[in-house]
């Protein structure tokens, strides 16, 4: 299930610990137990965030022994920061050339 980067990526980075997850694994690979250390957050909310970042496509697995290390893929992350990029100029041009819409 691949995802619209404009709308769903925010929305599932808007959780506070998906978005700290998402941070440690931008950093390196980590597996549940390494993720449980460094947020607080209990196992199992840790694994169903694991689930739904893996399903969206942000993040791969890649077994190790009896462990599963998770990745953070740096083409949606790319994707969103181009997205966000290209509002910021629209904004900048608007900003410059005072553009409104009339009102009724």
């Amino acid at each position: 299930m691949v995802m619209s980067v404009e709308n769903d990526v925010t929305r599932l980075l808007a959780d506070p610990l998906r978005a700290r997850i998402v941070e440690l694994l931008a950093r390196e690979a980590l597996c549940t137990c390494h993720l449980v250390e460094e947020t607080g957050a209990k196992q199992t909310n840790v694994s169903n965030h694991l689930r739904v970042l893996r399903e969206s496509g942000l993040v791969e697995t890649e077994p190790c022994g009896r462990y599963t290390y998770y990745r953070l893929r740096p083409e949606p992350m790319r994707a969103l920061a181009s997205h966000y990029a290209e509002l910021a100029a629209a904004a900048e041009q608007t900003r410059s050339s005072d553009v409104r819409r009339a009102c009724p």
